[in-house]
């Protein structure tokens, strides 16, 4: 793969690599025939995010080579690519193109910037070839839309603490908008600081939502993307269901495609009504914040056994990651088990003996090569 990126294309790169890295750790890298896609997922597989960026977004784009070969995959440390990018001011005033080349051969990920008055700046970054990282999802199947310039809603978090978690995102009487932070049931009503902000339907482009609706989600990832979208002047789209479903923000240019997709915060009467999981009793329910007490593999035994329809399975060592399934652009698929924000990620734990049974995760994650 080889491509080259000029102008202020080369800030839009760098701005996408420090959206992309308030959620993961790691950089996916995939070139493709309708453009390369930079992927992460953060450690609790409950947000993902991917840029895409459209071969006429490069001023040249080489996917593979030769063309019938198949296109590398490979994922690098956060930390590493974004020290290329680290300063977005000096990219815009001394870059003048980037060059991003895999070498396969080497196991590198070589990045040229060419600056000014001849200077040239190359980065060799070991990667390690994996297998696709893709999310599951249909904005479609979401009932209730809101799209604004990023303009508006980035005023509308600016007055939020940097050191808030959570915020939730409703829709009011009237038909307004509403932001408010999310604290925690023992948190100390007397010393918190409680922050509301209302939109008028008017600031947004759409709204399609009924009043009641809501969903609380982090804001960090949220702040990442909303920054990116308002630098390159890009309306946001939020597509979201009932509380514990994910939440989908979309941007969309002809050319870059971004999407995040972020856990909501479940609600606790919601959750009690759901049956419980094998070995759990109705009490569980109510530790919603304690992530070391799920008992994901009896979760996923429980929905292979159902899904395979009895169909028995030798047990594995668990894996974070799920098998390879073949991507169909479907529904967002059902809520995943009790946490204070339910992962999205689920693979299978079971591996079949017999021809695989086909799991329904929330997302879904192609399993990672050992290269």
């Amino acid at each position: 793969m080889k491509c080259l990126v000029t102008g202020g294309n080369v800030r839009v790169l760098g701005k996408a690599a420090h959206s992309l890295s308030r959620i993961g750790d790691e950089l996916y890298l995939e070139p493709m025939e309708n453009g390369l896609s930079l992927r992460t997922v953060n450690a609790s597989r409950s947000a993902f995010a991917c840029f895409l960026f459209a071969p006429l977004f490069f001023q040249r784009y080489q996917a593979a080579r030769p063309p019938q070969a198949q296109p590398p995959r490979c994922k690098v440390l956060m930390k590493s690519f974004l020290s290329v990018f680290r300063s977005l001011a000096a990219l815009e005033k001394t870059v003048e193109r980037c060059c991003i080349a895999l070498s396969p051969e080497s196991s590198r990920l070589v990045i040229q910037l060419h600056c000014k008055h001849g200077v040239t700046k190359t980065y060799n970054l070991a990667f390690q070839e994996c297998e696709s990282l893709q999310a599951i999802f249909d904005p479609a199947q979401c009932p209730h839309l809101l799209r604004a310039p990023a303009r508006v809603l980035v005023e509308a978090v600016a007055p939020f603490s940097p050191a808030l978690s959570e915020v939730t995102l409703g829709v009011s009487r009237g038909r307004r908008v509403v932001f408010r932070s999310y604290l925690e049931e023992d948190t100390d009503a007397a010393k918190a600081m409680m922050t509301e902000m209302s939109l008028s339907e008017e600031e947004f482009q759409q709204l399609r939502a009924q009043e009641g609706a809501a969903i609380t989600f982090c804001l960090k990832e949220f702040r990442g993307l909303l920054s990116f979208a308002e630098s390159a002047n890009l309306p946001l789209n939020i597509h979201f269901d009932v509380p514990g479903r994910p939440a989908i923000f979309t941007i969309e240019d002809s050319l870059l495609d971004g999407h995040f997709v972020l856990a909501t915060l479940s609600e606790p009467d919601l959750c009690s009504q759901e049956p419980c999981r094998p070995g759990q009793g109705a009490h569980s329910t109510a530790h919603l914040d304690d992530f070391a007490s799920d008992d994901i593999d009896s979760y996923m035994i429980a929905v292979e056994t159902t899904v395979c329809e009895g169909a028995m399975a030798a047990p594995r060592t668990p894996s974070p990651l799920s098998e390879e399934e073949e991507a169909e652009p479907n529904v967002v698929p059902g809520t995943p088990p009790l946490k204070k924000f339910r992962s999205l990620f689920f693979g299978s734990v079971l591996a079949p003996t017999e021809p695989p049974c086909e799991p329904n995760p929330v997302l879904a994650e192609d399993s990672e090569g050992e290269g």
